[in-house]
């Protein structure tokens, strides 16, 4: 006998949950949803609706990839962020929530008609700057990044989402060969763990996420070093940046901003109150370069 959509979701919960891995609940869903081609709707009202042979066989095989932590946004290709569903892969690293927070300090800033210019430095899959240019429809922007496979991601996803015409992208090493003064907002969310933690990480993220979008150097700081004059140079005056830390590098990072000249350098916390972005703006009245 087949299994139902309720059935499929709570032994499915179960054979997570007995693997001992973290979020049994929305995996589940998420995979179920995938492989019977359902809606989260359509477990809640017609929870007895069949799975064919095919889905469950589907099903079997997303959860054993799974219990090898294989991330679920791996399985399924695709992973939400902010409001827009992004296309996901091995070359890009899984767009997290606490990254949001970028999101939301730019959108704050800037009123819905009003256009502006916005670098993204590691752009990606596009999640930091295609979820600010889908709720800013008069801005533009450019995304950066060093690895071609990475590019490749960030356009299918311009793309996916009708906004190719609004995101150039270049492969580049962070500003290197941009000019001085372009852009009203730069973001970035660099590497920034040390290298001698990385192989702590739990295993969805050391075995399955690109090691340059995470190796930070020594103490996690190198690319901050290298970002924190570069982000100052290519910012137009009264521009503002936003950039991702670790728990634990608000100080460190926050003296590098100000000692390249940002102007109002402070720290936004996440939802799980981590320090987590560093915030500031290019003195407006900046002449130098």
């Amino acid at each position: 006998m087949s299994l139902t959509l309720l059935q499929a979701w709570q032994s499915a919960k179960a054979r997570l949950e007995a693997a001992g891995l973290p979020g049994p609940v929305i995996d589940a869903r998420l995979m179920v949803e995938a492989a019977a081609d359902a809606t989260r709707a359509d477990i809640v009202s017609d929870p007895y609706r069949p799975l064919t042979d095919e889905q469950e066989a589907t099903l079997a095989d997303y959860l054993a990839r799974r219990e090898r932590r294989e991330p679920v946004s791996h399985i399924l290709g695709r992973k939400g962020f902010w409001k827009i569903m992004l296309a996901v892969t091995p070359d890009v690293l899984t767009p997290r929530p606490d990254t949001e927070v970028i999101v939301d300090y730019v959108l704050k800033g800037w009123p819905e008609q009003m256009a502006f210019s916005i670098l993204d430095l590691g752009v990606g899959s596009g999640a930091i700057i295609l979820s600010i240019l889908a709720e800013r429809p008069a801005a533009k922007g450019l995304g950066v990044d060093v690895s071609a496979e990475a590019l490749a991601v960030a356009r299918e996803n311009a793309a996916n989402l009708g906004m190719a015409s609004r995101l150039a992208l270049l492969r580049g090493d962070w500003t290197s060969g941009l000019g001085d003064a372009s852009f009203d907002v730069v973001v970035s969310n660099p590497p920034y763990i040390a290298t001698d933690v990385l192989e702590t990480l739990e295993p969805e993220v050391k075995d399955h996420e690109p090691r340059v979008a995470l190796d930070g150097g020594p103490d996690g700081l190198d690319h901050y070093r290298r970002l924190a004059p570069e982000i100052l140079r290519v910012l137009k005056p009264g521009g503002m940046f936003a950039v991702e830390i670790g728990y634990d590098q608000k100080d460190a990072v926050e003296a590098l901003f100000t000692e390249a000249g940002g102007h109002d350098v402070w720290t936004i916390k996440d939802l799980s109150l981590h320090d987590r972005v560093v915030v500031g703006t290019k003195n407006p009245l900046e002449t130098r370069v």
